[in-house]
């Protein structure tokens, strides 16, 4: 099992810096001081700091699905054979290698994992589903929940 990463202090500038570089990753470090009240340089120093301290990981592009063709979203369940340590690892590292799954999740319920899948259509869906995730290591059964609409998702 991951250990779960040490947290990080922060004082109501690191936060307002994270809440506008969330809302907007493309700012610029004078915009960004301005917007939270700081000069430039230590908004420069804070936000070194916070990316140093891993608690700002990266900057990224936020696309549309849909206008790449891949509007389709599908929740698997997945329900593990063996779950000791060692099949945890085993299939944590081969569902990294799956594009089409977008998040994964240890659930603690009746199933073990949850993933979010997101393809161009339910025919591809089911291609990933029967040749990528039920051939998972230590796969014992899946379950489907297909999307009908995305009422909230981050960054969009």
């Amino acid at each position: 099992m991951e250990k779960r990463p040490e947290t990080v202090d922060l004082d109501e500038f690191d936060h307002r810096i994270v809440a506008a570089l969330v809302e907007d990753g493309r700012m610029t470090v004078t915009d960004l001081a301005q917007r939270i009240g700081l000069s430039k340089s230590p908004t420069q120093a804070r936000l070194r700091r916070l990316i140093a301290a891993r608690v700002i990981r990266g900057f990224r592009a936020i696309v549309d699905p849909a206008r790449l063709g891949l509007d389709h979203v599908a929740f698997a369940e997945v329900k593990l054979s063996d779950t000791r340590e060692a099949a945890l690892r085993d299939f944590n590292a081969a569902v990294r290698r799956i594009p089409e799954v977008e998040e994964c999740h240890m659930i603690a319920s009746s199933f073990d994992y949850l993933l979010k899948v997101r393809t161009a259509d339910i025919r591809r869906y089911r291609i990933v589903l029967g040749e990528k995730i039920s051939s998972l290591p230590h796969v014992e059964s899946t379950s489907t929940f297909v999307a009908m609409e995305t009422v909230k998702e981050r960054g969009g």
